[in-house]
């Protein structure tokens, strides 16, 4: 894409797309070619302005912006950052929407998240949705057999994934395929507060496994998935034969809270060999440093590809680092995750923490 990136806003509220506008505006790469109060005169503008990008509100008149966006994702794919309230049930449509193709999810201001926020957050977004791969929506994987090489003896084991642009989708099709008795996951997803709880409890819909979103203290066990809350970091701490979570907020790393690499790095001390990480799609680099730090203290580590990323930033970086290997198809990585299991090298934090390798059976 050559030139300024080309935006259209759709939204029933004069204030919210004015305040919209200004935020994109402040940015010297983005340029708001236009506005809409509902879909119905946005469809028009598509045609005649040809944005590159599409905010869209989630609660519209005449016609609401999930069905506007089923619609457009069949005759006009284009990338579409969906504009939310912090309600819980608008949540859950945003949510749905993603599902349908929106590559991003922003909240409107109100409540913890204010003006200020969106005027940081949203020209990234933008960004990143302009550089995203519309991958069309897909059925939901079957569940995978056993996990073939996972030690079910070693209680240390776990799975730490992460991701970002178009990483909701791909996490969905990483942890539905997981069986219910599968070694512990733990992940992070770049996402506004509130809309984590969302995501989570979809997941939780859909997967064999449990899926929620972490609290301080959870207990990460087998058969569960902790999924980090939205402007909290997520991190782990050995406690006995396992691990507790670990939430509390702090300054942003690789502009974002939750980072996937503050999760990593705590993975990489308290996991070491035991742990195996898989890095997604995702704008920027967060994770790369925190994947090297896991791969060097002995755990196995996983990128996907770039034919089937959405933006392919994150696991490009960590592959460019030399931080993963092997670097597969999303459809690919739950396999993987399962048949590698932990390492068989005793890792170098292992070593500095002296972890027992005989772990106590579960």
């Amino acid at each position: 894409m050559s030139g300024r990136i080309k935006v259209l806003i759709v939204d029933d509220s004069a204030i919210v797309r004015k305040i919209l506008s200004e935020a994109l505006s402040a940015d010297p790469g983005i340029e708001v070619v236009g506005t809409a109060p509902d879909p119905i005169v946005a469809k028009e503008k598509i045609e005649r302005l040809k944005p590159d990008v599409l905010t869209l509100d989630v609660e519209m008149p005449r016609m609401d912006g999930l069905t506007f966006l089923k619609q457009l994702m069949a005759t006009r794919p284009m990338p579409v950052v969906m504009i939310s309230s912090l309600g819980h049930a608008s949540s859950r449509v945003a949510m749905e929407a993603m599902q349908c193709g929106a590559v991003e999810v922003i909240a409107k201001p109100g409540g913890p998240y204010s003006v200020g926020d969106l005027q940081r957050d949203l020209p990234y977004k933008i960004r990143a949705a302009a550089g995203a791969r519309i991958v069309p929506a897909r059925p939901t994987p079957p569940v995978l057999n056993r996990p073939l090489n996972v030690n079910r003896t070693d209680r240390a084991a776990i799975i730490a994934l992460g991701a970002s642009t178009g990483g909701t989708e791909a996490l969905r099709e990483v942890l539905t395929q997981m069986p219910k008795d599968s070694p512990p996951i733990v992940a992070v997803q770049h996402i506004p507060a509130v809309f984590s709880r969302a995501f989570a409890e979809r997941l939780d819909g859909c997967c064999q496994m449990q899926v929620k979103e972490a609290e301080d203290g959870d207990e990460v066990s087998w058969g569960r998935v902790l999924i980090a809350p939205g402007n909290f970091h997520l991190t782990i701490r050995r406690q006995g034969g396992g691990y507790r979570a670990v939430v509390a907020t702090g300054p942003l790393v690789c502009y974002q809270r939750p980072a996937v690499d503050v999760l990593f790095d705590s993975v990489a001390r308290e996991a070491g060999r035991h742990a195996i990480a898989a890095l997604l799609t995702g704008m920027g680099s967060d994770g790369a440093k925190g994947m090297l730090q896991m791969k060097q203290a002995g755990a196995r580590t996983i990128a996907q590809d770039e034919q089937s990323c959405v933006v392919f930033g994150m696991p490009r970086e960590a592959i460019r680092l030399g931080a993963a290997n092997p670097v597969l198809p999303l459809h690919q990585i739950a396999q993987a995750l399962l048949q590698d299991g932990p390492s068989g090298k005793a890792g170098s934090t292992d070593r500095q923490r002296g972890l027992s390798q005989d772990l106590p059976v579960r």
